[in-house]
């Protein structure tokens, strides 16, 4: 296991997404070039009952390092235990969600409505310090819960003086859930404020976007939410954009993509719940290959492997007609 984490421009991270950042999606991320990646968001009081949905949220294998758990939970001896019992498994890493706005989530105190009582916040936070170990643990925050509440600058400050290693700030209000547009001049404004890293989130959709907002705000790294679900290229065309080695970097075509994708499941989850995720995940990462619609309906309906495995290579065979009419075209002109 790594015992610090890398934090730079040319380290994007993977952001922890409830549904989607299981294993094998980390595994794909992580083979296109993604630098760190988190769990998906796992209750501290599901672990301490020993949830059996909640523990397979921490599956994991060699090469899913470095590796960042995320919890969430509003009671302080309760974040303590979950993240002293992470560490005896093995885990380094840890993750406070204070931005999470999902109902759910929000009612039982937890994610953002932390953010609307800073003081249990801050207690929490102490506990989960001293539980991690300085410098092992982050916190995702938000701008406050709404405009009226808008704390993220005093909160950051001092989760830095408690010790975290790290902030994440997704720039909207949690109010706002996804709308409207993310606020980067905050990212700008806390950059110059702290010492630890500033870890940048929101509107990250494409590889530019993800270097304009390290331009324009400083930031010390980025973290793709979204715009890994859309394409898990986003990771290589990033890095080939810093480093301008366009050429350089071949970068797949999103059947080659899908088909890594399968092969992850297969690989780390190959029972129906994988093949639940992979009818999820596999519309969205070919939704903008021309005339994929019907493979998009198709995959959604398959019931077992050999069905998705078929349907892989009639989408590669289309692919495969489509270039070679397009070249007989230009060669013809």
């Amino acid at each position: 296991m790594h015992h610090r984490l890398p934090v730079s421009p040319q380290s994007p991270w993977l952001a922890p997404m409830a549904g989607f950042t299981d294993l094998p999606f980390r595994m794909l991320c992580r083979a296109y070039g993604c630098s760190v990646a988190c769990t998906e968001m796992i209750s501290a009081k599901g672990l301490l009952h020993a949830n059996k949905g909640t523990v397979q949220l921490l599956h994991t294998s060699p090469g899913d390092d470095p590796l960042v758990v995320q919890l969430f939970g509003s009671d302080p001896e309760t974040i303590s235990l979950a993240a002293r019992g992470l560490r005896e498994k093995g885990f380094s890493f840890f993750d406070l969600n204070c931005g999470c706005a999902i109902k759910k989530v929000t009612k039982t105190g937890s994610g953002a409505a932390l953010l609307m009582h800073p003081q249990l916040l801050l207690r929490v936070a102490g506990e989960f310090i001293d539980a991690a170990g300085q410098g092992k643990a982050g916190f995702k925050l938000r701008l406050g819960w709404d405009k009226e509440s808008r704390n993220y600058l005093d909160i950051a400050l001092r989760l830095e003086e408690m010790g975290a290693g790290w902030i994440t700030l997704h720039p909207r209000y949690a109010a706002q859930k996804f709308s409207g547009k993310a606020e980067w001049e905050a990212l700008t404004e806390l950059q110059k404020r702290l010492t630890i890293p500033l870890i940048a989130s929101g509107d990250l959709f494409t590889a530019s976007d993800a270097v304009r907002c390290l331009e324009l705000t400083g930031a010390d790294a980025v973290m793709f939410a979204r715009g890994a679900l859309q394409d898990p290229l986003v990771f290589t065309r990033y890095r080939n954009m810093l480093r301008r080695e366009k050429e350089t970097s071949p970068v797949p075509d999103m059947t080659a993509v899908l088909e890594d994708l399968v092969a992850a499941y297969q690989k780390y989850d190959p029972g129906g719940g994988g093949l639940l995720k992979l009818r999820t995940l596999g519309p969205r990462i070919i939704r903008d290959i021309p005339g994929a619609g019907s493979f998009r309906k198709r995959i959604c309906g398959c019931r077992t492997w050999e069905e998705v495995l078929v349907l892989v290579r009639e989408l590669q065979q289309t692919r495969i007609n489509l270039s070679a009419c397009a070249g007989a075209e230009y060669a013809r002109e």
